[in-house]
């Protein structure tokens, strides 16, 4: 092989030189950390939400939870308070807009500001055929699903934007991704958060939002049908909570704006 001439030799090393005092390793202690962060987690009593607001806890986040049922929102509070910095449970209806100006209001008035918002509360709705499904199951399905993620962005992004950052994360579904029988509205709900979440992020990157959605597979809740299915091998709330982990602390620079979790052995 030819060598180099000895100008650009020394120019190479020159600059890996250069690089090499340039460039710092990276803490991963503090990276991991999210000391200091306040975090929203909707649907956070139960299931995926409980997983996401454990994993925020456990790496130093204030976590605030939502949800509809005021029992099981104060005892999953409780319980995640004993993991890391702190959580708040504060009973929401994400349908309702006058409920979710209200929560937003609690939280500008408490913590100041908002790093994370994890729009995680959904609901699934009834194995049907779409021709035989009753209206009012379609239009309590897109209310959850998607116009709960609206009011939630309408509510929080501002105060996003006050700070001049934050992170997004929108738990939408592989049934946003495939064709799914016998739940075509729950399919469509998810396929319309792909869409709504591939857009805001355009919308909000410049501003220094990022907005991330996270498509799971089959995961061991009381939400997920069970029938002819393997629970062990079904993923568990906990691997989306170290998937969202992993979102909310990238490296500044960059973002990962989809992910698509799947067993690593069919159920």
């Amino acid at each position: 092989m030819n060598e180099l001439p000895r100008s650009l030799d020394y120019m190479l090393a020159a600059t890996i030189r250069e690089m090499s005092y340039r460039r710092k390793p990276m803490n991963l202690d503090s990276a991991l950390s999210l000391n200091g962060s306040v975090a929203l987690v909707t649907g956070g009593s139960r299931g995926i939400g409980y997983g996401i607001a454990a994993t925020l806890t456990t790496l130093g986040a204030n976590v605030v939870i939502t949800g509809k049922n005021a029992n099981r929102v104060t005892a999953a509070a409780r319980e995640l308070s004993a993991n890391g910095a702190g959580c708040e449970g504060v009973v929401c209806d994400v349908t309702s807009l006058p409920a979710v100006d209200a929560f937003a209001k609690h939280v500008r008035d408490k913590y100041g500001r908002i790093h994370i918002l994890v729009n995680n509360a959904g609901i699934g709705g009834p194995a049907s055929l779409l021709h035989e499904l009753p209206p009012e199951k379609w239009d309590e399905i897109f209310d959850t699903n998607i116009r709960g993620v609206f009011y939630m962005v309408q509510a929080i992004v501002p105060l996003m934007l006050t700070a001049g950052s934050g992170h997004i994360v929108n738990i939408s579904s592989l049934a946003g991704k495939n064709p799914l029988p016998r739940g075509a509205a729950y399919s469509s709900s998810k396929w319309a958060l792909n869409g709504l979440s591939y857009s805001l992020a355009e919308e909000l990157r410049g501003q220094n939002i990022r907005v991330s959605v996270v498509c799971p597979g089959s995961v061991d809740t009381e939400f997920s049908p069970h029938t002819g299915k393997n629970t062990d091998r079904m993923l568990r709330p906990e691997d989306i909570g170290h998937i969202v982990a992993m979102l909310v602390t990238q490296r500044t620079h960059s973002f990962v704006s989809e992910v698509l979790v799947r067993p690593t052995q069919k159920p």
